[in-house]
This record gives C-alpha cells, sequence and structure tokens, in this order.
C-alpha cells in the first residue's frame, strides 16, 4: 500500500512545475561532475562534434554545442514569445493598468544590474558581458516560489510570472541589438518574406498551429545566416500565431500547450547540461572575485533585488500602480532576489558575451553561484516574509 502511495506523489510531483526545475538542477550538477571527471574530454569532444548539411545550397553543419544553443533554444524562445503574446492579448500585459508595475519593476531589474557589471568592468576586456546579469531564469525562478505554497500571496506569483516574461523580452531585444554579428540584408528581406507569408495566414485565419512551424524553420535558416541570434526567430514566429482572450482554446495555447514539457523537461535540461560542463580550476576560482565575477555576482545578488525595489516604490510613491494583492515591499525584496536566477538567459548571453573559452566559463561559473545564492536568499525572506 505504502509503495502505491509513494508511486503516486512521485507521479503527481513529475506532472508538477516543479519537477523541470529538480530536472534542471540534477543536469547541472551531472555535467559538473562530468566535467571535473575523467570522462571531460569524451564529453568536450560530443560538444564539438560537427554534423549536418554542406553543400553549396545549404549551410547546415555545425557542432552538437551550436545545434543545443542556436537550434533548440529557438524552440525555447518560441514557447517564450507565445507567452508574452499571450500575456499581451489577455494576461498580467494585457491593460496598462496590469502591466506598469511588472514592466517598470522589469526595466529597472535589468538596468541597475547592468550598471553595477560596467563599473566593475568598465574600460576591460570584459565589458561586453554586460547584458549578462539583466536576466531572469523564468522557469527556476517559479520553481522556487511554488515551493513556498500558500505561505506567500497568490498575487506574487502572477507578478513575478509578468515580471520574468517582460525580462525574458528586455533580454530578447538586448540580444537582437547589441549581441548580434553583422547584418547580411539578403537574408533579413528572405526572413522578412517568410514572416510575411505567417501575418497572411493569421490574416486568413489559418487555425492549425502546426502549419506557422513550417515557414518557421526556413525563417530560423534565414535569420541565422543574416546575422542576428537565430533564436530571434522563434519569438518572431511566435507574434504571428492568432489567440484571443475567450475561452476557446486558441492555435497559439494549443502550441503552447504542447511545448511546455517538452522545453521544461528536455530542452531546458540538455541546454543546462552542454553549457554547464565547466572544468574548474584555481584561476577560475580567483575570478569570482575579478570584475567579471564581481559584475555578475553583484549585479544578480544585488542589483536585481535592487532595481525591482527602487522602481516598485516609485510606482507605489507616485500612484502609478499597486503592490500585488497581500503583499508588502519585504514580499518585493525575496521577490527581486529570485529575479537574481539569472542561470539559463545569463549562461545564453555569457555564450554571445566573449569568444575567450576561459571567461565564458568563469562567467557560467559566476552565473551559477549567484543564482544558487539569490534563489536561497529569495526563499527564506519570502518564507518570513508573513511572520
Amino acid at each position: 500500500m505504502s509503495n502505491l502511495i509513494n508511486l503516486k506523489v512521485f507521479k503527481e510531483f513529475v506532472k508538477s512545475s516543479n519537477f523541470g526545475g529538480f530536472l534542471l538542477f540534477l543536469c547541472v550538477i551531472i555535467a559538473l561532475v562530468i566535467a571535473n571527471s575523467p570522462f571531460s574530454d569524451t564529453l568536450k569532444n560530443l560538444l564539438t562534434y560537427e554534423f549536418g548539411i554542406e553543400n553549396n545550397w545549404i549551410h547546415l553543419k555545425y557542432s552538437t554545442s551550436m545545434w543545443i544553443n542556436d537550434g533548440l533554444m529557438a524552440i525555447f524562445f518560441l514557447l517564450v514569445g507565445l507567452e508574452i503574446k499571450r500575456e499581451i492579448v489577455e494576461g498580467e500585459l494585457s491593460s496598462p493598468k496590469k502591466a506598469v508595475l511588472p514592466i517598470l519593476a522589469a526595466v529597472g531589474g535589468a538596468i541597475v544590474p547592468a550598471l553595477i557589471y560596467v563599473l566593475f568592468n568598465k574600460g576591460l576586456d570584459t565589458a561586453s558581458g554586460w547584458g549578462i546579469p539583466m536576466a531572469t531564469d523564468i522557469a527556476f525562478a517559479l520553481a522556487v516560489i511554488s515551493l513556498l505554497d500558500k505561505r506567500i500571496p497568490f498575487s506574487l506569483k502572477i507578478f513575478l510570472a509578468a515580471l520574468a516574461i517582460v525580462d525574458d523580452l528586455i533580454a530578447i531585444l538586448v540580444i537582437a541589438l547589441f549581441y548580434s554579428s553583422g547584418i547580411d540584408v539578403h537574408y533579413l528581406l528572405y526572413a522578412g518574406v517568410g514572416l510575411a507569408i505567417l501575418v497572411v495566414m493569421n490574416r486568413l485565419n489559418v487555425k492549425n498551429s502546426y502549419l506557422y512551424l513550417i515557414p518557421g524553420l526556413f525563417i530560423w535558416y534565414f535569420v541565422h545566416h543574416s546575422g542576428i541570434h537565430a533564436t530571434i526567430a522563434g519569438v518572431l514566429v511566435a507574434m504571428t500565431l492568432p489567440t484571443n482572450d475567450t475561452d476557446e482554446e486558441s492555435p497559439l495555447e494549443r502550441l503552447e500547450h504542447a511545448l511546455v514539457k517538452p522545453v521544461n523537461f528536455l530542452i531546458i535540461p540538455i541546454f543546462a547540461f552542454a553549457n554547464t560542463n565547466i572544468t574548474i580550476v584555481n584561476e577560475m576560482l580567483e575570478g569570482l572575485t575579478a570584475p567579471l565575477g564581481l559584475g555578475i555576482g553583484m549585479g544578480l545578488i544585488l542589483g536585481k533585488p535592487l532595481g525591482i525595489l527602487m522602481s516598485t516604490f516609485l510606482c507605489y510613491k507616485f500612484g502609478i500602480g499597486q503592490l500585488p494583492e497581500g503583499s508588502n515591499f519585504k514580499h518585493i525584496i525575496g521577490l527581486g532576489l529570485l529575479a537574481g536566477i539569472g542561470f539559463t538567459m545569463s549562461i545564453f548571453i555569457s555564450n554571445l558575451s566573449f569568444t575567450d573559452t576561459v571567461l565564458i566559463e568563469e562567467a557560467k561559473l559566476s552565473v551559477l553561484l549567484a543564482s544558487i545564492i539569490s534563489g536561497i536568499l529569495g526563499y527564506i525572506i519570502l518564507r518570513k516574509s508573513n511572520k
């Protein structure tokens, strides 16, 4: 009987949103263990192994790591784009009154960490990494806040989700504007034609969401070769899918529901595994107290909650927005710390910021440690905020 109960509890856990966070954390641990074991070279060879198609017409031969970061992560960005559009049409960003507080809080939570990073790294080779501490990992942040269950107002979870979605949008714009290489106008025009086809399909009320993915593949290819980071294609495709603010399930919502589990239980864990295989050496540990490490660490642990708290306080003070129902500023501090869990997006921007492998590894380690500290502090403050 007890075995049946345990099996039922395990099945419920696997179906819950917390399982994605657990799987993500497990992949990070496994990657770190392998990277610091005799099997590290085998893993590196696997990630640098090239495969795909390469001829006069098609150029799609890349390393395993590139396929993960540019290919699989485009699907992640597609899901992010779907979530952003749904929130704009029918969710927490659907009206100025609802949207103003999470939008301004997210902006403050992005600007302050970037400024702190610049303060530490101005004039150095690492100055280009200013976008790293701007991002919030929505999956990890929501997984941590879900552990608090009824100990905090439910409105805080909604506020964090809306804030993280706006944060993702800011990160997407930063990547598109500042972390893309030289632009090839021809490929960009081809991508524009593909996007126009999707817009026409939307206007013709094409309801099969999977039909949007066929032109979407071509758009990904053209964007990838245009110099703009390929993952932006996922967001562009997402914005063309039709949705509504009624109870009827829209094509956008159908695709979103279909992608949630594959992204959370497969794509993000694979990304985490491939990008946290950090072989830790003494020089790297010393790098945690170097400008790069301090900029990332202080940006995420201090800058995020400070930026979110300042923006929220100003909105409250001038009557621009209201605090989430049943919450206080102690809650906002804890929530700001959870927003300091950068992880997926921060690691992603780390890969784009530097060409030096050592700097990339140091940045990833800094992001990992800062995210853990932010998550723990945020959890403790929120847990005690009602006492």
